[in-house]
């Protein structure tokens, strides 16, 4: 079995739908594509929530970080990863104890184990090996 991410239009539609992005493994250094990333989201009118049990109680972009997605208030639109294949897993878990509606693991990231998790759960917005940046780039093009 191989994981097919969801039809190019119901990817635009997340991101349309969005206004709350939990960014896990989200960097405080300027120079990393997690932070390039999560300032560029927060440009875009998305209010970005990091995630890093390293900078926990710590700003990144003005924002106050968080050890865990599930001690994050309210609701959660996409939960964008930035770590590692192998931690994805542990990661489904955590999104299946929030209210959190889209799984997004950055380009080259991908996990079977992942996605049998969150599919068991009944949950189905899983993507995975996309950047979300390079899908947002897509849909302010397709809008104009």
């Amino acid at each position: 079995m191989t994981f097919q991410n969801p039809e190019q239009e119901k990817i635009f539609q997340y991101l349309k739908d969005a206004k709350r992005i939990a960014i896990i493994g989200l960097s405080n250094k300027e120079d990393r594509t997690s932070y390039q990333i999560a300032k560029l989201l927060r440009k875009n009118g998305y209010q970005i929530i990091p995630v890093n049990p390293v900078l926990e109680g710590e700003q990144i972009l003005g924002k106050k970080v968080y050890g865990k997605l599930e001690d994050i208030p309210g609701e959660i639109d996409i939960v964008n990863i930035f770590r590692r294949s192998e931690f994805l897993p542990e990661v489904a878990e955590a999104f299946l104890k929030t209210n959190a509606k889209v799984f997004w693991a950055q380009l080259g990231l991908e996990s079977e184990e992942a996605e049998k998790i969150l599919k068991n759960a009944g949950r189905n917005d899983i993507i995975m090996n996309r950047c979300i940046k390079i899908e947002l780039a897509d849909m302010l093009d397709d809008i104009s």
